[in-house]
């Protein structure tokens, strides 16, 4: 939980791995609160730095935090809790009472001698490097004890001195100088900016204590944003999952940004980020290092750390799980972080927040992976997932569409099912229409696929065939090219050919493809399988839920297929296969009004409107269903095909379907009927038994002049004669 008291430690960092010493065991144990010692490497996996828009993306509104005075946030009295008091070396407890008696703010561990002082060295008025004046103590964080001081040389603004815990604590001296070092080149409206470093006498040993000065951030911590809206709510509730998730976006782009200039930040948590007005900025860089730095102490916190810390150091994957771990420490009652679920998630069986969100899960699922190959491969990554994420959690929260780019996955350019006979479609369609991922701008061959123009199957087979360099993209959009030909069997071999490539572990393009001919070979299960993988590597993504919509379809489980047809369509209008695919499986369900309400809603821009609202019109007049047949609906379904363009025959045929569900229902007795609109008319037709017969023999009459055999027409006429009424003459 938040209210847990949350510790910066720091480690013995390794030597590169052919000057390393032999590891002695005392290294690799620590306490939940004290230190420990594990190695730090500078290994990189790669990032790209990534820039966003302002708080929530525009997507979300995240309330505004007003910046303090500054002056307000000096505390009076500047005591460091017993029960946050460890040893820096060896992470025993020290200076703590006992039978009552208060604890004593400085003395030495009796555990390994190590000296410790957690009493303030700066006080008001004190003037520091001669140009900062002290106004009091305001924090202290794992490494040291934080000042208010203003800077009479830049205008009186005022700045922050971080200063030492323990002046005799060599490892947190390093911390300050390697800060000293290279942080100063730090650049990005995230990233709390250092001004300085400067030095002033210890009062009681006259020994210089270094201090880092940096901006003033006078906002909240999302620690504290957070313990604040326990407060409020009266009970241990998480910040909105839309409000956490735009922290993220902000989080990341200042990550990223590190990891462009070859830096890792270590020790992400709610308590090294703060919002100050609209802006989040993160605070303490005591733990950021450089990607090849083997000497400084490698700082972490028990509950963010990557597990693989011990064996692996600091890397640009171990950063993404601090971010991870991070937002679901925001967004879920997590107890149990440092303990029971250190290096785990609960479940979405275990946590409701995860079971209706599974997209957000699968985020933090990735983000925090046990194997750091197959989390995010960069903090941009990251990002763009969970943009989407946000897209669709803010999309089902209100009801309206939040469509937008992806950056893997090309536009929906092709349909299925989008007729309006709704059709279940065949899984051989599906698997030549569905979305493609972008071809990779970093594969070999990424330029020579570029300049292919080719749109037939057997001409992109030849084009792809005679590529100057083999690759991941060429083999699998060969397989495509392969689909599209229908020849299966060759489409598996390249298939074969691309997992026998050396490839990330993290690549789930190979994943899509087996979906794909998996759909081809009509085997939905394993399809399932497949893109069920995809989209646990990118959640944020459109394309996958659609496949794993109609794969569920096919496979006959209705119930999976409505909830990721739903996330698709309540997220963005323009997978219109989403909005026919929900009708099917909302009426294979018994959801007659659900799928009327999403055909209907097939916005008059889509080329599929039309079909759509045939569609709808059909549902509400289906003759076999007289006892779901609803008064208004007739009246609804005559009027919406009065507006529709249609041709001649269509329009005729449905006018048919209409007047033949109005004369079921009248001739069942008006199940349901409004009083008040007995003599209203359907297409021109009281509701009357003979009125309504009188209406279906104009349209069998008008159907047999556009028959198109003198089969059809005879069926007509004989059914036009049927339905008239007797009549004297």
């Amino acid at each position: 939980m938040l209210a847990e008291t949350t510790l910066t430690q720091s480690i013995v960092p390794p030597k590169p791995e052919d000057e390393q010493e032999p590891p002695k065991t005392e290294l690799l144990t620590r306490s939940d609160t004290g230190s420990g010692s594990f190695p730090g490497t500078g290994r990189r996996t790669g990032s790209r730095a990534s820039g966003r828009g302002r708080l929530g993306a525009g997507l979300v509104e995240v309330p505004v935090v007003p910046v303090k005075d500054p002056a307000s946030a000096v505390l009076e009295n500047p005591v460091v809790a017993e029960n946050k008091r460890f040893c820096t070396n060896c992470g025993a407890q020290v200076g703590r009472g006992v039978d009552g008696a208060p604890g004593e703010a400085e003395g030495t561990c009796a555990t390994c001698g190590q000296d410790f002082n957690f009493r303030p060295r700066l006080f008001r008025g004190d003037l520091v490097g001669g140009q900062y004046e002290v106004l009091g103590s305001i924090a202290y964080g794992g490494l040291g004890w934080i000042y208010l001081a203003k800077d009479h040389n830049v205008s009186d603004r005022w700045v922050v001195l971080k200063g030492m815990i323990d002046t005799g604590d060599a490892t947190s001296m390093a911390s300050v100088v390697a800060e000293r070092r290279f942080l100063a080149e730090v650049e990005h409206p995230n990233v709390v900016k250092i001004y300085n470093f400067v030095e002033h006498p210890d009062p009681n040993t006259g020994s210089m204590v270094g201090y880092i000065v940096m901006e003033y951030v006078g906002g909240q911590s999302l620690r504290q944003l957070a313990l604040e809206h326990h407060r409020q709510t009266g009970r241990a509730e998480p910040l909105p999952i839309g409000q956490v998730i735009a922290y993220g976006l902000e989080i990341l782009p200042a990550i990223g940004y590190l990891h462009s200039i070859d830096m890792l930040y270590c020790d992400l948590k709610p308590d090294n980020v703060i919002q100050a007005g609209e802006q989040l900025k993160l605070i303490d860089l005591g733990a950021v290092r450089k990607t090849d730095d083997y000497e400084s102490p490698l700082f972490f916190t028990a509950g963010y750390a990557a597990p693989e810390l011990a064996a692996e150091g600091a890397t640009i994957a171990s950063d993404i799980y601090t971010v991870g771990r991070t937002l679901a420490v925001l967004s879920i009652e997590f107890a149990g972080y440092t303990t029971r679920y250190k290096h785990t998630l609960p479940g979405p069986d275990a946590e409701p927040l995860f079971a209706l969100f599974g997209s957000y899960y699968r985020v933090l699922h990735r983000a925090t992976h046990a194997d750091p190959a197959r989390r995010f491969t960069s903090a941009e990554e990251m990002a763009d997932q969970l943009t989407g994420v946000l897209r669709e959690v803010m999309a089902l929260g209100s009801g309206k569409p939040r469509p937008g780019l992806s950056t893997v996955f090309g536009l929906e350019t092709k349909t299925f099912g989008a007729s309006d006979a709704l059709p279940v479609p065949s899984p051989a369609e599906v698997a030549t229409v569905l979305p493609l991922p972008l071809v990779d701008a970093d594969d070999p061959a990424a330029v020579a696929l570029a300049s292919i123009t080719a749109t037939e199957p057997a001409e992109l087979v030849a084009a792809l065939a005679s590529a100057p360099q083999d690759s991941i993209e060429v083999r699998l959009r060969m397989v495509k090219a392969r689909l599209d030909q229908g020849d299966l069997r060759a489409a598996g071999a390249e298939l074969d050919a691309v997992r026998r490539m050396p490839r990330s572990p993290a690549d789930w393009r190979p994943d899509w493809f087996h979906g794909l001919l998996a759909l081809a070979n009509n085997a939905p299960k394993a399809a399932r399988e497949a893109f069920a993988r995809v989209y646990d590597a990118v959640p944020g993504e459109i394309a996958p839920k659609l496949a794993l919509a109609v794969s569920a379809e096919l496979a006959g489980d209705h119930f999976a297929a409505a909830r990721f047809y739903e996330l698709v369509w309540r997220t963005d209008h323009s997978f219109v296969s989403a909005a026919f695919g929900l009708a099917r499986v909302y009426l294979a369900q018994g959801g007659r009004a659900g799928a009327i309400e999403v055909l209907e809603a097939v916005p008059d821009t889509s080329s599929h409107h039309v079909a759509a609202q045939v569609a709808a019109i059909k549902v509400k007049a289906r003759g076999h269903e007289v006892e779901r047949v609803v008064e208004h609906e007739l009246h609804d379904a005559a009027k919406r095909l009065e507006r529709l363009a249609l041709d001649a025959e269509r329009r005729t045929r449905l006018a048919a379907e209409v007047l033949e569900a109005a004369y079921g229902w009248v001739k069942a007795g008006k199940p349901g009927a409004n009083p008040s609109n007995a003599q209203r008319t359907v297409l021109g037709c009281e509701l009357s038994e003979r009125e309504l017969r009188f209406g279906l023999e104009r349209c069998y009459r008008a159907l047999a002049r556009l028959a198109s055999s003198p089969e059809q027409r005879h069926a007509l006429v004989d059914q036009a004669n049927a339905i008239r009424p007797r009549t004297l003459t």
